[in-house]
């Protein structure tokens, strides 16, 4: 896999990864080394419904029922997986947090959080980007709405009045998706904080239509919020994004946003507590 005579000639540079993140990693590592578990982990989060019987899943892998709940046990007792009693069945269903922490933890490893690239560079070609104007403020507004409907977006549970999205984004930072001339997105940005040293660090915002997801058009936002971010003197961006939403924490991941943490019960919504994870895109200064 590697040259060992090249890589003994290279300069020794300290070690950026810390010993308590390295022993928190190689726990999480060394329960995947079974291959069982590794399917068992695989096959709940696959499934349809989001979560599995130990019954099915010994089943479903051919092991025996307390061979299965021996490794459920394992994978519990790091955090990948959660399993609640219902009835006399035990159900396990991923961990949220899972599903970002552990990417997270094999990318700092192997060092590819260390660089941050600028964008997607496969743009749709379909999909235009321009600043948001007054009149798009009705459809963005609408856009909001679904995405406060989906309970996986926003801590939000009431719309905005359109005045009060206007007031709250930077000038200059605010951009619209369009599809064959059809507002089907929006991004914008709004400062952290009213003090001037913290005067180019902003909080992120994508929404895309349901009838447009999947067409590239949060791809196409987000190139035009970060290269224009960098040029208009923003040289932090944050965001956070609810761990369920893995297509948006991969979306931004591609655009140079590194996951910081994952804030555990950070807030609640519809009387749950929920989870969420924190990223931040610093441009090159």
């Amino acid at each position: 896999m590697y040259d060992r005579a090249v890589t003994a000639t290279q300069p020794a540079t300290p070690c950026t990864l810390d010993i308590a993140s390295a022993e928190t990693y190689a726990g999480w590592f060394s329960t995947l080394a079974d291959p069982t578990r590794v399917r068992l982990l695989h096959a709940v989060a696959t499934s349809a419904s989001g979560s599995a019987r130990v019954g099915d899943l010994a089943t479903q892998l051919g092991i025996s029922q307390s061979t299965c709940s021996h490794h459920v046990r394992r994978l519990a007792e790091v955090g990948f997986i959660m399993v609640d009693k219902v009835g006399t069945s035990s159900v396990v269903t991923v961990n949220p947090a899972c599903c970002t922490g552990l990417p997270h933890a094999a990318d700092v490893v192997m060092g590819t959080m260390l660089e941050n690239p600028c964008c997607p560079s496969d743009l749709p070609a379909d999909v235009t980007t321009r600043p948001m104007l007054k009149k798009d403020l009705r459809t963005v507004r609408d856009i909001y709405a679904e995405g406060i409907t989906t309970r996986n977006a926003t801590f939000e549970t009431e719309v905005p009045a359109v005045g009060v999205l206007a007031d709250k984004w930077l000038k200059g930072h605010r951009w619209v998706a369009e599809i064959d001339g059809t507002v089907v997105g929006w991004a914008a940005a709004s400062p952290i904080s009213a003090r001037e040293c913290y005067a180019g660090v902003a909080e992120t915002s994508v929404y895309v239509t349901e009838s447009a997801r999947g067409r590239g058009v949060g791809k196409a936002l987000l190139h035009r919020q970060v290269t224009e971010a960098d040029a208009g003197g923003l040289w932090t961006l944050q965001t956070s994004i609810f761990p369920e939403n893995r297509a948006s924490i991969a979306l931004h991941h591609a655009a140079g946003f590194r996951t910081l943490a994952v804030r555990s019960r950070i807030a609640q919504l519809d009387g749950m507590w929920r989870d969420t994870v924190l990223l931040e895109r610093r441009a090159s200064v």
